[in-house]
């Protein structure tokens, strides 16, 4: 049993504060990778908690792999995320927090594969991304596009 399953054994499904990481994982063509879960039906980028003695980068890199068969070469920190819009609760009625850090990777290796929790996998151009897109990975999404649209805002002189 995993680190979160061992606590959920003593506390139930009340609110737990979560520390997990998650990665923007972008193809050659810039495309944004975005996985279906089978527990909600919402889309959302690769992503999970931590467990004991890894690090952020080791956790990002772990669950990108096991939730889609590739290995990130390099992660560049994006941006950690904590508040009330990090607030969610599962179908099954477990409540978290869940403090995150996102990263971005461009470089990676290996083929695309579907796990447990996954029901599709695909890479989407970022105007034409697919809904329903839960509200975490949207927020993250939305910071991501905010910071690209204001490197090619002019700047006044």
């Amino acid at each position: 049993m995993n680190y979160v399953g061992e606590l959920r054994r003593l506390v139930g499904t009340r609110p737990l504060i979560l520390v997990g990481a998650e990665t923007l994982v972008f193809d050659p063509q810039n495309r944004l990778l975005l996985l279906k879960r089978t527990d909600n039906g919402t889309w959302v980028i690769p992503g999970g908690m931590m467990e004991p003695g890894e690090t952020l980068e080791e956790t990002a890199r772990r669950e990108t792999q096991e939730e889609t068969g590739l290995l990130a070469s390099q992660l560049f920190f994006f941006k950690m995320y904590s508040g009330p819009d990090f607030y969610y609760r599962y179908p099954h009625g477990d409540e978290v927090f869940i403090v995150s850090a996102a990263f971005i990777c461009v470089a990676y290796t290996g083929d695309l594969t579907t796990g447990d929790e996954t029901q599709e996998i695909a890479f989407f151009p970022l105007h034409e991304l697919p809904q329903p897109i839960l509200h975490l990975t949207q927020v993250v999404i939305d910071d991501y596009l905010q910071l690209n649209q204001e490197r090619f805002i002019e700047r006044p002189k």
